[in-house]
């Protein structure tokens, strides 16, 4: 299979399965701080299992992973996920309409035309809403 292959295997899966996840990151900081930056992506959004609770990893934290279409229109006022990459944990995820804190991971994987990124969030850590 080529990467442009396992790359479009992977856009269907996550038509299919995924959701679109808003990768948000803000000008300043305080509650007054504005966004700067926002893409909206293709993702797939899990929890741990019980057995998985280990390290930093706690209760209702969810592992992400984003997928960085090059060719993915991009909507109106959003910008492409690749120019916010490589993502930092200043970064914040909004998942079904939840704002999240990002511990970005720098794990990437695809081929040439697309990678994804992986993140792990942790619901409501800010303690903002959307």
């Amino acid at each position: 299979m080529t990467s442009d292959e396992s790359l479009d295997q992977h856009i269907r899966a996550l038509e299919e399965n995924g959701e679109t996840v808003l990768v948000r990151r803000y000008a300043g900081v305080g509650p007054a701080r504005a966004v700067a930056k926002e893409a909206a992506v293709l993702a797939k959004v899990k929890g741990y299992q019980p057995a998985e609770l280990v390290g930093e990893i706690r209760q209702g934290d969810r592992h992400v992973i984003l997928l960085n279409d090059p060719s993915a229109p991009v909507p109106a006022g959003k910008v492409a996920l690749s120019t916010m990459l490589p993502l930092t944990d200043r970064d914040f995820l909004v998942i079904a309409g939840a704002r999240s804190a990002s511990r970005a991971s720098t794990t990437r994987r695809g081929g040439c035309r697309g990678r994804s990124s992986h993140s792990s969030c942790r619901s409501g850590a800010d303690g903002q809403g959307v």
